[in-house]
């Protein structure tokens, strides 16, 4: 019997032949565990780490949508801006270094009462101011820490908009009650000036259409107008009048530019009328005598600006006896105009100045022999004074469209027309209704 330990001859066979297996094969086996048993590891923390990590996104996207942060919204009239910092509970240090960032993208000083502007303070810091200021973002942010100021521009639309109507009383408030603004108004007249006097040509029930292309924000504010082309038809007339805007001039249907020698009137068109007309035996309203009036008298409020018919050069610009302050303008082809009874005079206007047709001589007022604020306007032909509003040659084009640009301007003359015909199709407006979008 063999001793206690010892192993039977079978056994000790089979462990010889196993120590000399691995004796033999140690090596391989033994790289092949190890790189095993290693890449078990690293698939396993790497699956670990995933698994921690998506849920950390997990909880900070929920925590991103889940955060308020408060934002209190005032206007610069209701509160000054370091106030509402401060009443976040700022302190004034840190208030007076955000205001001084704002005050490097825009004047502090300037701001008018109806700028708007944002607070967000979080934690006792802030997060956001936000000032706004006509079409123009202004912000002062806290940026890991650091205070960064930035401006940007708000983000402007176009379309092409259009108006049709018919005149109740005058053309100004016919188009102020359905809704257009006074700029647009003034544009739609100005397109006509040279051929329609808005102060004694307009009739009620006469018809007028105007497209025009305007900028507008988000907020739905206009920005700007650019009136594109408009017609205007008299109610005693079979065909309207058009005006086409091509290359910054007003050109007619049949390519002759609006703009003429004289202005149809030396007052743009406000719902302003004639007081008093050229005559030969007219009897003074104060002197109370009969005499002649060799001019037109335009009643109008006190400052209405009054304009030069025509290109040329001062001749007189100062106080003149009746006519009170009084401007004297000489003309090509010997034309001379005057305008009387002013409450003052245009800037740059002096005695040698050289003026452009619709430019600002003065403005009406009531000085010398007057009842009432009104302009006494002439016109004389070398020594002869005429009757401005039955003059023929006030209406005669100065050029047409230049022959290499006749064909571009019919084709936009066609899409105007397309325009302006699908708009007097559309129902009749109500007074405060907004104009159609095209």
């Amino acid at each position: 019997m063999n001793k206690r330990g010892d192993f039977p001859p079978f056994l000790m066979c089979m462990k010889q032949k196993l120590l000399a297996f691995f004796s033999a094969h140690y090596r391989r086996y033994h790289d092949f565990i190890f790189y095993s048993l290693t890449l078990t590891v690293i698939v396993l923390s790497t699956l670990l780490a995933l698994r921690i990590t998506k849920e950390k996104n997990l909880q900070e996207q929920q925590n991103f949508h889940t955060r308020e942060i408060p934002v209190q919204e005032y206007t610069v009239g209701e509160k000054p801006i370091y106030v509402a910092l401060q009443e976040s509970g700022l302190d004034k240090q840190t208030v007076v270094q955000i205001v001084d960032k704002l005050s490097s993208v825009v004047n502090t000083r300037r701001l008018q009462k109806k700028d708007t502007y944002s607070v967000s303070v979080e934690n006792g810091q802030l997060v956001m101011l936000l000032l706004s200021q006509g079409f123009k973002r202004y912000f002062v942010a806290n940026v890991d820490g650091g205070l960064v100021a930035g401006v940007s521009d708000v983000e402007l639309k176009t379309r092409i908009q259009t108006a049709t109507g018919s005149v109740k009383n005058s053309l100004f408030n016919s188009m102020l009650a359905q809704g257009l603004q006074v700029p647009l108004i003034l544009d739609f007249t100005d397109a006509f000036s040279w051929t329609i006097d808005f102060n004694t040509d307009t009739r009620n029930g006469d018809k007028y259409t105007a497209l025009w292309e305007e900028n507008y924000a988000d907020s739905g504010e206009i920005v700007s107008q650019d009136l594109l082309a408009a017609s205007y038809q008299n109610v005693n007339e079979t065909k309207p009048t058009y005006a086409f805007y091509f290359e910054g001039e007003f050109y007619d249907e049949t390519g002759k530019v609006s703009k003429k020698m004289f202005l149809k009137s030396p007052i743009s068109f406000r719902n302003y009328r004639i007081s008093s007309r050229f005559s030969y035996g007219r009897v003074h309203p104060i002197l109370k005598i009969r005499r002649p009036h060799l001019g037109i008298d335009y009643a109008a409020p006190v400052g209405t600006p009054v304009q030069a018919v025509a290109d040329g050069t001062v001749k007189f610009a100062g106080r003149k006896g009746g006519f009170g302050n009084f401007v004297e303008i000489k003309h090509a082809n010997n034309y001379t105009t005057m305008y009387g009874h002013l409450k003052s005079f245009g800037k740059g206007i002096k005695v040698g100045a050289r003026v452009k047709q619709g430019a600002t001589v003065g403005y009406v007022g009531s000085t010398g022999l007057s009842t009432g604020p009104h302009l006494d306007f002439r016109i004389k032909e070398k020594e002869k004074f005429l009757d401005f509003l039955k003059m023929k040659n006030r209406n005669s084009a100065v050029r047409d469209i230049p022959n290499e640009k006749r064909q571009e301007f019919e084709e936009l003359k066609v899409l105007y027309l397309k325009e302006l015909n699908a708009a007097k199709e559309q129902p009749a407006p109500v007074a405060g209704e907004e104009p159609h979008e095209a």
